[in-house]
């Protein structure tokens, strides 16, 4: 008899673990989360870099990258100023474009579908200074 009351107490002290261990979980989630937003908001330039490191290694994913260069990684926040550009046609806003000079590389980029829209040779001359004023880092 004094066996199942036993058990029964160690199932209710198991019980009441799982559920401060199940309540615990979630709270230690969002407070990661809001501590990793809370480092970017502080050091920008540092969200940013690690943004543009992200990027690379997406696309290094689908494509041999040229591996002597650092890129300029820009995000499109206005694609009707770009619609008259044809490496443009298919972009919407929060493309990402990645460009390299020496390689003479621009490559376009959607990260919610993980997919490369475009890539094409880039005129160093009128076109990069066009594309470098419509768009934001």
């Amino acid at each position: 008899m004094v066996v199942p009351g036993f058990i029964r107490k160690y199932k209710i002290i198991i019980g009441v673990a799982v559920l401060v261990v199940l309540a615990a979980a979630p709270t230690i989630y969002y407070f990661r989360q809001y501590q990793n937003a809370q480092l970017r908001l502080n050091n920008p330039t540092e969200a940013a870099s690690q943004d543009a490191k992200n990027t690379i290694g997406e696309v290094g994913k689908f494509m041999m990258l040229p591996a002597d260069e650092t890129p300029t990684v820009m995000q499109v926040t206005d694609v009707t100023k770009l619609k008259n550009q044809p490496f443009f046609a298919n972009a919407k806003n929060g493309d990402r474009i990645i460009i390299y000079t020496k390689a003479k590389k621009a490559i376009l980029y959607r990260a919610e579908i993980n997919m490369i829209i475009d890539v094409a040779p880039v005129n160093i001359g009128s076109a990069s200074a066009t594309v470098s004023s419509d768009l934001n880092k």
